[in-house]
């Protein structure tokens, strides 16, 4: 507990302040009022709340983790990282302590994992999904150095190291220095304390995939990827606060094929140059004790963009300045989101995840800046210009989150896709979903002006043309449903390979409900009826007599056998099981109840899914944060606690939610367990969503799914200005059900809003109490709207 409260201070003068807080909360025990005036009492600033530490860390619990991982593996974490960074940042100075290069031990290219105790470098650069390929990496050594990929690695104290937003700090134990790093939106800036020494070493090289290296002058350290997709842009400058007292260059050797080892090194003492695998540079300063030197580093198109970056944002040397302005920009975004009343730990866990969830999409270019196409074209940026969206991941909730809070940001993001669809000729995808336009309809819904004509262009191409990235089209559209091959032999346990037919289905079939939408709005009356009938295929892959979606084999007979607590990750379902994969309906949620036999069958069988044992042969090592057979830690069911408001309880939904949000989130030793990968924003964007009241479960539509703050009140600035307010009155860890409530006064009976019924501001007030009301929200005419209508 303590080292837990430690490390989520920022600096001397927030732990003093914890230190009065827990003072004061002693001597007030003895009084129950005092005590309940405090647990309501304002919180700390939000940007003093928030700590990137959270999401780094993996549950512990073998409840939530189930089977997972498999052995020789570590349990997926939120794969966050604590680095610093503004807002959807261009480039973010973070930690490296998993060695990627050696062991790629997280199936995806993860560089921070918070259990780790040693540290292997720095990165300043941008980076992809999870940070994994940021570039060059940079690394303080004292004394003797390894090449990489071995590299030399530090032991670091936890109880030093220190996470706020924009700003990260840790004590390298074996080399007796201090890293401490912060950020500009296109340059990262880093301070190194040394002890004394004549050999105070600073490491500059690219991963395996290499690169040109050059030490040029005496204070700068340049260089150009080999992989463009690494950076922010192929080129960077790397510029110090000192002179050079020696250096040298170093990569790995010409035909070694381990690239490690004694003799299987090239390392070049006084040379300037150099190329090829792991090519990098090493630099030496004479140093006293106490001693600091910065390195600012900057990326872009050219080493000219780089340098001019470094020009324009980091002109000298004021580490302090630069810190405090990046917690400024942070400071001014998250105080757009007031909450009072909960836990300590619940307000740092809000303010953490609603950090995180402003991870992606990344700003690549301001408007007149040069940048890199996707055809690998030197471009001038014509309005801000952000990497794509992963629209099967952030898609189903973090878009919906940016959408209220930063409508400008927006539009460019979807220009920035529109864009590249023009690029490429199709709209991106990711996955085996076609999910852009829940983005696109989403922002219609919600009053975001753009071209939505113009984007319809590529999205009905996706949806139509069997070249285009929905894989298996022609299939879908002559039989309405993608089979699945039958592997030799017994296909339970799962293997890895396969079409997921079953699960693209109904992705696909989602995809079309939405696109129906979009061409009804247009007036495209013959497009809307198209894909109207489309969005029924989900029920093609529906097998009754077992009461699953199951796969299909090229001549319609159901997959045998079929076992639908097994993970499958590509076989009929892609990364989940039979269980979890059935509720990917979210636009027919009434349309499912009625495969499943009427909403009285449809809520037993959820009960059954959130009690059956979570007991499978294979692993899914996404699957963890398990209640019954529900994974919290991957997307496909995550929506499918809200489902009750559809079946008439949705008292259900207000105690899952809660369950959720405690279980899942810090539940681990170190208080920053996430289950599964966090998936730039996603699973940071389901806690912030739900710890406020509210879900969208079709993030194409305009409606909200309302589960059970756990907050007594939130004030969320949307972008137009207005505030939506969600007062959760007599709330507690006790009370966490809805009596009745109130919007704008007026009595209100669903468990639903839309945006329309909150977008010039409202105050949505919920009576809360410890038992259920069973009558609130459960009649069928105040269920959520769905395709279908409710039986």
């Amino acid at each position: 507990m303590g080292i837990r409260q430690t490390l989520a201070w920022p600096d001397g003068r927030r732990r003093s302040a914890r230190l009065l807080l827990l003072t004061l909360s002693i001597s007030i025990a003895l009084s129950a009022a005092a005590v309940v005036s405090a647990q309501t009492a304002p919180a700390e600033a939000p940007v003093d709340e928030a700590n990137p530490l959270v999401g780094t860390a993996p549950l512990d619990r073998p409840d939530l983790i189930g089977n997972a991982p498999p052995p020789g593996e570590p349990v997926y974490s939120g794969q966050t990282s604590p680095g610093a960074r503004l807002p959807h940042s261009s480039v973010e100075a973070a930690p490296i302590n998993n060695n990627i290069a050696l062991t790629y031990p997280n199936g995806v290219e993860v560089p921070y994992y918070y259990t780790n105790p040693t540290m292997i470098g720095f990165s300043g650069g941008g980076g992809s999904s999870y940070g994994g390929r940021a570039e060059p990496i940079i690394m303080p050594v004292v004394g003797d150095w390894s090449v990489p990929p071995a590299y030399s690695q530090s032991y670091y104290d936890k109880s030093r190291e220190i996470a706020s937003p924009g700003y990260y700090s840790v004590y390298l134990d074996t080399f007796r220095t201090t890293a401490e790093l912060t950020a500009t939106q296109w340059a990262s800036l880093m301070r190194f304390t040394f002890p004394q020494s004549d050999r105070s070493n600073v490491l500059i090289n690219f991963p395996e995939h290499g690169g040109d290296v050059e030490i040029v002058g005496n204070q700068m350290v340049r260089g150009v990827s080999k992989d463009s997709g690494g950076a922010d842009g192929a080129y960077f400058v790397a510029i110090f606060s000192k002179p050079f007292a020696s250096l040298g260059t170093f990569s790995k050797a010409p035909g070694d094929a381990r690239g490690w080892g004694i003799g299987d090194k090239r390392v070049e003492p006084d040379q300037r140059k150099i190329s090829g695998s792991f090519a990098g540079s090493y630099v030496t300063f004479r140093t006293k004790a106490g001693e600091t030197v910065l390195m600012k580093i900057a990326h872009g198109t050219s080493y000219a963009q780089a340098e001019q970056r470094l020009r324009d944002e980091l002109p000298g040397w004021n580490f302090d300045g630069v810190r405090t302005a990046a917690r400024g920009a942070w400071s001014k975004l998250l105080d757009r989101v007031q909450v009072t009343g909960g836990t300590p730990k619940q307000r740092m866990l809000f303010y953490s995840t609603l950090f995180q969830s402003f991870a992606s999409p990344r700003l690549v270019a301001a408007k007149g800046e040069k940048f890199t196409d996707t055809n690998g074209k030197v471009q001038t940026a014509t309005h801000d210009r952000y990497s794509p969206v992963p629209f099967w991941d952030t898609g189903r909730n973090q878009i919906v989150l940016l959408e209220l809070m930063e409508p400008e940001t927006m539009r460019n993001v979807m220009q920035s896709e529109l864009d590249m669809a023009r690029e490429q000729g199709f709209m991106n995808t990711s996955f085996h979903g076609d999910n852009a336009v829940f983005m696109y309809l989403g922002a219609w819904e919600r009053g975001i002006p753009f071209d939505y004509p113009a984007v319809y262009e590529y999205l009905r191409k996706n949806a139509t043309d069997p070249a285009g990235p929905r894989h298996y089209l022609a299939e879908y559209d002559k039989n309405g449903w993608i089979a699945d091959i039958v592997p030799d032999g017994n296909p339970s346990p799962p293997y890895a390979g396969g079409k997921a037919g079953a699960a693209t289905t109904l992705e696909y079939a989602w995809d079309d409900f939405a696109m129906a939408q979009f061409a009804r709005r247009l007036g495209k009356m013959d497009d809307y009826a198209l894909f109207l009938k489309r969005a029924h295929n989900y029920a093609n892959v529906f097998d009754k007599s077992v009461g699953f979606v199951r796969g299909r084999t090229a001549d319609g007979k159901w997959i045998a056998p079929f076992d639908p607590g097994e993970p499958y990750y590509n076989f009929m379902m892609k990364e989940a099981s039979g269980w979890s994969t059935l509720w990917l309906v979210p636009h027919d949620v009434s349309g499912l109840a009625r495969l499943l036999g009427g909403r009285q069958a449809f809520t037993a069988k959820l009960d059954r899914f959130f009690s059956t044992p979570y007991n499978p042969k294979g692993i899914c090592r996404d699957c963890t944060g398990l209640i019954g057979q529900y994974v919290q830690g991957n997307q496909p069911d995550q929506q499918a606690a809200y489902y009750y408001d559809w079946g008439g309880q949705p008292w259900k939904t207000q105690a899952l939610t809660r369950r959720i949000l405690a279980e899942m989130y810090g539940s681990d030793a170190s208080g920053y367990g996430y289950p599964g990968m966090d998936d730039q924003g996603a699973t940071s964007s389901w806690y912030v969503l739900s710890a406020m009241g509210f879900y969208p479960v079709d993030p194409s539509s305009q409606n909200y799914i309302i589960g059970s703050p756990i907050f007594d009140d939130v004030k969320l600035q949307m972008g137009n200005g207005k505030t939506l307010e969600v007062e959760a009155r007599n709330n507690s860890a006790a009370n966490i059900y809805i009596q009745s409530a109130t919007l704008n006064g007026r009595p209100w009976t669903r468990p639903w809003f839309s945006h329309d019924d909150i977008k010039n501001g409202a105050r949505l007030v919920l009576t809360m109490g410890p038992t259920p009301n069973k009558n609130w929200g459960a009649a069928p005419a105040d269920a959520p709207p769905s395709m279908s209508p409710m039986p």
